[in-house]
């Protein structure tokens, strides 16, 4: 009910329907952090463009299509969160907070990012999962200092190559997307830690030795028959994985116990051995016969 009624309100512009939205928002938090998620909002609350120290906005969960100019204001903000709501392109505004170094976009409907992405320089950490990004976007190749992708539960095929531009990037994950191969420009980049592949549409797995920062690969649900090899010390997760043999040795040591086990049942009784005579001496054998 709480949701609902939260939900009617949110409709109507009124000050005291904000406030009850909203809370005693009317003073600069003292851990610099706004958590305004799940607020059923509509609009952004410009009170909080007031708060210029802010390093913390979490607007998770809500109604949001849009953001306001003010939000500009906001020059020291490094954490901003704008997973789950309406949003079918990233506001603009957003590029102009230079300092931001975790970006949440989740489960929007963004299609695309525009090409000023590439002013958040301190961007290290970027959530765009589950939108309906069809390509990734090449701006994205730009953000240099980018150490994690979120990019799965996008209809993406492939990725660019000048994704292996990004070399702080140490993990990225593609779980859910629309991926038919490994992406190539993956074997070009030694210096990933992570690599999340999963629910795809792989058959085959390259070669992974030669990546030699490599810690974690993540290929489970696809349609693969043979597992990535890694160097040692790498984990993996998937069929045939360290707990299981491959496929073909799996199959080439159960065909062999089969035939042994049709070998012995068909096999006829060996007939009783004779009493065994020693040749060596013919006479000893001749009067053996007499």
């Amino acid at each position: 009910m709480g949701n609902t009624i939260r939900g009617i309100i949110a409709f109507i512009p009124s000050n005291t329907c904000q406030k009850y939205l909203l809370g005693d928002l009317e003073e600069m938090p003292i851990d610099k952090m706004v958590d305004l998620s799940s607020m059923q909002l509509r609009r952004f609350p410009l009170k909080v463009c007031a708060f210029t120290e802010l390093i913390k906005l979490y607007l998770s969960d809500n109604n949001l299509n849009n953001l306001p100019p003010e939000l500009e204001l906001l020059q020291n903000l490094q954490i901003l969160a704008l997973d789950f709501n309406n949003f079918k392109v990233l506001p603009l505004v957003v590029c102009s907070l230079k300092q931001l170094s975790i970006l949440y976009l989740g489960n929007n409907r963004i299609q695309d990012l525009p090409q000023e992405l590439c002013y958040l320089k301190n961007l290290h950490t970027l959530w765009i999962e589950s939108n309906y990004l069809t390509n990734l976007p090449v701006v994205i190749c730009e953000l240099t200092l980018l150490k994690t992708l979120h990019i799965g539960c996008n209809p993406i095929p492939n990725l660019p190559k000048e994704l292996k531009k990004l070399t702080e990037l140490r993990s990225i994950w593609m779980s859910g997307s629309l991926l038919t191969q490994f992406p190539p420009v993956l074997l070009k980049m030694p210096f990933l830690e992570v690599i999340d592949v999963d629910r795809n549409g792989i058959r085959f797995f390259p070669s992974l030795v030669h990546l030699t920062g490599l810690k974690l690969v993540i290929y489970d649900h696809n349609p693969c028959r043979n597992a990535p090899k890694v160097a040692k010390g790498v984990r993996r997760v998937g069929r045939w994985s360290e707990e299981s043999p491959e496929p073909n040795k799996k199959f080439e040591v159960e065909a062999e116990l089969e035939k042994a086990s049709e070998s012995q049942e068909t096999q006829p009784a060996a007939p009783k051995e004779l009493p065994a005579q020693n040749s060596d001496n013919p006479q000893e054998a001749t009067s053996k016969l007499i």
